[in-house]
């Protein structure tokens, strides 16, 4: 049988011929959208002996009864009377002095592959190539022209295929071995949970129909195995090249390790890799990424090769394993991750290195492929997406990076100046502004973007002509990709975004500020072939689909929880309010409702407040009362450790009944798994709405704007979110029972009320401190003889 390897012109090259140190990502390369427009420029100004976009391959045959087949587009074909010219755009903000004909031997190759493969196709001796190199800020170009004949190309070219061909081969046979293994998978459970085959029957149609799916799906339910599974089995089909398991949370990626490790121990073949954060992977974290200060960026690519080759034969690509192997090469250990990004079957990762413009991996997502995306908790890609497509920046360290290159660089400081003026007038219309000097506009500073543009110029001229080791550039590469990343997020402006301004004494930080980041998220998502979006909780489904690019013809599925509803109580106490005004006249009443939920049970307990402030006042009252109990509490910036150590203190058959206080929506308020005993129930105090200022305004006045539902899109639906995520820390496994209390006079109104999950079938409203008492007691079968409560018990469907 005859098997055939497919490998793009550029993949091939970059393979076999890269070499050299690693330069710091993006530090004179296009940027991706201008890039797309400059080549269409440069293709429709040449004239109608142009064509461009021209799609070549060649298959090469070999002993092994393989095939390869390098396939690309070539960006221009120049008609000449002589013959032909292969055209190769190449975009560039770098000052076209600095580039001359020997600037980048890849750009080259890539230009002789294409005429290869034209000379064969055409039957032609001789083809002429040429670079033509786009200036992204001035539109000026530069060209370069070669002439070779059929001969020289043919040796180049077969040079090239002979020396990937032994890669290429291995990666088919891993390719045979992964999809016969995934072909004999099997389900890893004797059963599915009620709810899982639904969901995996629904993420394989949508794979194969390249669809969209918005999955609320309860926990329980089995969503990691349930998305996993019909993806891979997806893939053994030819209906995805690559997974990526997206996920906000470390937590999370874990989960996603887990049961690819449980399928593994099955008998799948995968190659797993787990892209871990820059900062936690760097060996010298004190150096800069420079190759003349850090020994493992130095000579690069020519140790990486050996090094991708050698790793090949592990099957999980583990922060640890990438480490080991990246000393043992040495080499960055972070750029070494990015590049197995390559080779790697399922890549479990960040929601930022598919979505963020600043870092995503534009190896595979600059023109799309066939991906599919796992969005696990897709619930926190809302605020992450706003943050993503956004761009900040304070105009103290532009102020004091120009005294820094004062007198070193004369050059760097005049842009620097130019910088700081255009800080200094908007600083000065925010104080002309009165009141509390911030200002909202709805275009983007010109002046400042502009300065800005330039000093990315400068900077790369610097960094090209220059390397003198002074003690500020790390900090000018540092304000070099701020820069970029603010004049890049400027390119993408428009209705969507305002622009903001907060002056302090010292200091300025402008923003240009993301409202509604749905048509970016769906520009992002089209770069794969599939996407599946799942939490447990996406309600109501209709506001993340907006805001989460979704589409008419999506896909949606509501799944209800597998757990039994009686494992639940669920109590809400309807006569307390809350909110901000009067929470001083709620501390007693609050903690008094805390103390007589726990009182029932011994157990352990988590209740959650949405200030820290709030929960520091509630817990001096509930101490006064409860000196039996222990209490914990969180605190704001807990590191890694601390945060291991609180839930360290939820214990199985706790022999004294603990209280753990917490901040909703905050690293305890999902993706903890705290099973059995080791949680008894949660106590939420209050709806979840976001804290109320500037930016939260701006978003509740555009969503008004554009769809009277203001108020719901900036406060609403994600404080709910944040409650909705509190409650399901309780009941986490088929065994589980547990006590929930609402405290909220907002929970009774309609507009709430209609937003409950469906399993919420029976939920009991009480009106005083006695009336928990008895349901709880109730509940644990505890109750005493003759007790009377306050009580009403109402279905979710009334």
């Amino acid at each position: 049988m005859v098997t055939t390897i497919k490998v793009s012109v550029r993949n091939l090259v970059e393979f076999v011929l890269r070499h050299g140190d690693l330069q710091p990502s993006s530090i004179g390369a296009s940027r991706a959208l201008e890039g797309i427009k400059a080549h269409q420029y440069v293709q429709k100004m040449s004239g109608a002996d142009y064509v461009p976009e021209v799609t070549l391959s060649y298959v090469y045959p070999n002993q092994e009864a393989q095939r390869l087949e390098i396939k690309g587009r070539a960006d221009g074909i120049i008609t000449k009377e002589f013959g032909a010219c292969i055209d190769e755009i190449k975009t560039t903000s770098l000052d076209l002095s600095l580039i001359d004909e020997s600037f980048n031997d890849l750009h080259w190759a890539q230009a002789q592959c294409y005429a290869f493969m034209y000379a064969v196709q055409e039957g032609l001796a001789t083809v002429e190539t040429q670079l033509t190199y786009f200036q992204l800020d001035t539109a000026q170009t530069k060209k370069f022209t070669r002439s070779f004949c059929l001969a020289e190309l043919s040796e180049f070219f077969f040079s090239l295929v002979d020396r990937y061909l032994t890669w290429a081969s291995q990666l088919q046979e891993w390719a045979v071995q992964r999809d016969v293994s995934i072909c004999t998978m099997k389900f890893p459970f004797t059963s599915y949970r009620p709810g899982q085959r639904e969901l995996v029957v629904a993420v394989y149609q949508t794979i194969k129909q390249n669809q969209k799916l918005f999955a609320q799906a309860p926990t329980g339910i089995g969503k990691t195995m349930g998305t996993l599974f019909p993806a891979l089995k997806g893939m053994a089909e030819g209906l995805t090249e690559q997974i990526f398991y997206l996920t906000a949370k470390t937590i999370t990626r874990t989960v996603a390790e887990k049961a690819l490790t449980d399928l593994q121990t099955q008998g799948l073949a995968i190659k797993r890799l787990t892209l871990t954060a820059k900062r936690k992977l760097c060996f010298l974290p004190e150096a800069t990424c420079l190759p003349e200060d850090c020994p493992f960026a130095q000579g690069y690519y020519d140790r990486l090769r050996t090094a991708v080759e050698d790793v090949f034969g592990e099957e999980a690509w583990t922060r640890q394993v990438i480490e080991e192997y990246a000393r043992k090469h040495t080499i960055c250990p972070f750029e070494f991750s990015l590049e197995m990004a390559n080779w790697a079957d399922v890549v479990i990762c960040d929601y930022n290195y598919v979505f963020d413009p600043r870092v995503y991996l534009r190896r595979f997502f600059l023109e799309g492929g066939e991906y599919t995306f796992l969005v696990d908790e897709a619930h926190n890609l809302v605020e992450r997406a706003r943050e993503m497509f956004s761009a900040e920046l304070g105009k103290d360290s532009w102020l004091q990076l120009k005294r820094f290159t004062k007198e070193d660089d004369p050059r760097l400081t005049k842009c620097l100046t130019k910088v700081n003026s255009a800080l200094v007038k908007e600083k000065k219309l925010c104080i002309e502004g009165g009141e509390n000097g911030k200002r909202v506009e709805k275009k983007p500073p010109f002046k400042l973007i502009q300065a800005l543009k330039h000093f990315v110029k400068e900077v790369e001229y610097f960094l090209k002509t220059n390397d003198k080791p002074f003690a500020w550039r790390e900090q000018l590469v540092e304000h070099y990709f701020q820069a970029l990343t603010f004049t890049r997020t400027a390119d993408s402006y428009d209705e969507r975004y305002v622009t903001f301004f907060q002056p302090t004494r010292d200091d300025l930080q402008v923003k240009l500020f993301c409202l509604d980041p749905s048509v970016r998220l769906k520009e992002a998502l089209g770069r794969g072939r599939s996407v599946i979006l799942f939490s447990a909780t996406l309600s109501p489904m209709e506001y993340f689909m907006n805001v989460l690019g979704g589409e008419d013809t999506s896909y949606k599925l509501k799944l209800t929880s597998p757990f039994p509803a009686e494992n639940l109580c669920l109590l809400i106490h309807d006569r307390i309010s809350t909110k901000f005004r009067q929470r001083g006249l709620s501390y007693d009443l609050v903690a008094e409702a805390i103390s007589v939920t726990v009182l029932q049970n011994e157990g352990n307990y988590l209740v959650y407040f949405p200030s820290y402030d709030y929960l520091h006042e509630v817990y001096l009252k509930f101490r006064e009362q409860n000196q039996q109990v222990s209490v914990i509490c969180q605190t704001p910036g807990m590191a890694e450790e601390e945060r291991e150590g609180f839930l360290g203190n939820f214990a199985t058959n706790p022999g004294r009944t603990l209280i753990g206080f917490a901040l909703m929506g905050g690293i305890f308020g999902e993706g903890i798994d705290l099973i059995g005993d080791r949680l008894s129930g949660a106590i939420i105090v209050g709806v979840g709405l976001p804290q109320i200022g500037m930016e939260r305004e701006i978003i509740r006045s555009y969503y008004e704007a554009s769809n009277r539902q203001g108020f719901e899109f900036a406060y609403m639906y994600p404080g709910l979110n944040k409650v909705l995520q509190a409650v399901g820390r309780v009941i986490r496994t088929e065994n589980d029972r547990g006590v929930v209390l609402l405290i909220d006079e907002r929970f009774a109104q309609s507009s709430y009320k209609k937003l409950f999950p469906e399993e919420w079938i029976k939920v009991h409203y009480v009106k005083n401190a006695e009336g928990i008492r008895v349901a709880v007691a109730d509940f644990w079968g505890k109750r005493r003889d003759g007790s009377r409560a306050s009580l009403v018990a109402t279905s979710n469907s009334e």
